[in-house]
């Protein structure tokens, strides 16, 4: 299984021991992009930390900006802000050469309303990135706030395109999509499945998105990788912790259960 680690390119902006920490660990990054590194970081210096990984033989994946950002917003003023943010992050994200990017759907029930409005902006949102970008890699839109697997589903069929794909992140579907309580997470990984390219995971208590390392808390990842065990689902993963602790916690965790991470 391909996996990645999260790591937000202000963060090696800030400390270049996180550069060096990936590269002595032989970590592939998911790197975020947000307007710290598009509009504060130059391009030197981007094509500097791309070319550490590059010569390092480690791959690089690409998170998207999300902050403040719609893509199916019902207001046309934060819908051209939104397609203008995401598409001056591609230029950042090309001197990767990323293996997919990643970015959030979008959808909370502030849209119920507005559902097929909100569908159709994003469509085209998506449609715009990548006339931008023609040969882009894969690209893998997450749930975050979504009660439901339906506003990516019915996304994912508006788009019709073999470059997209879903991103199924199992922390923000504990917590946010309040399967602690729940306890859909095989209708989740069902109703994906035929979309389903990639997971991204860390842990919780089911309170909130605290991003511990697996194992730490309540996400049951038995069910999880038997259903995509079951379903013949081939995947790549990222890590999502927030220290180094949780980020050790979690390779052990994938130590202790190889067979789930073939």
């Amino acid at each position: 299984m391909n996996v990645f680690v999260n790591l937000p390119l202000r963060y090696i902006h800030a400390d270049r021991n996180y550069l060096d920490y990936f590269l002595a660990h032989r970590l592939q990054p998911e790197l975020g992009i947000d307007v710290i590194a598009i509009e504060q970081i130059d391009g030197a210096w981007h094509q500097s930390i791309a070319d550490a990984f590059r010569t390092a033989g480690l791959a690089c994946a690409v998170h998207l900006p999300f902050f403040d950002l719609q893509p199916g917003s019902i207001d046309p003023a934060i819908l051209q802000a939104t397609r203008q943010r995401l598409i001056s992050a591609s230029a950042v994200a090309r001197r990767y050469s990323p293996q997919h990017l990643i970015s959030h759907a979008g959808f909370n029930d502030v849209y119920e309303e507005f559902y097929e409005e909100w569908l159709a902006n994003c469509r085209t949102t998506w449609l715009e990135f990548t006339q931008s970008w023609q040969d882009h890699p894969p690209v893998y839109l997450e749930n975050v706030y979504e009660e439901t697997y339906k506003p990516l589903v019915d996304l994912q069929k508006s788009l019709a395109k073999k470059t997209f794909g879903i991103c199924f992140d199992a922390g923000h579907w504990h917590s946010f999509s309040q399967g602690v309580q729940r306890k859909n997470l095989r209708e989740w990984i069902v109703g994906l499945a035929p979309f389903l390219r990639h997971l991204h995971l860390h842990d919780n208590d089911g309170v909130c998105d605290r991003h511990w390392g697996l194992g730490r808390g309540t996400i049951p990842w038995e069910e999880l990788f038997a259903v995509v065990q079951e379903l013949g689902l081939k995947v790549s993963i990222t890590l999502e912790p927030h220290s180094e602790k949780d980020l050790e916690q979690s390779l052990a965790f994938i130590e202790r259960h190889r067979a789930w991470f073939q």
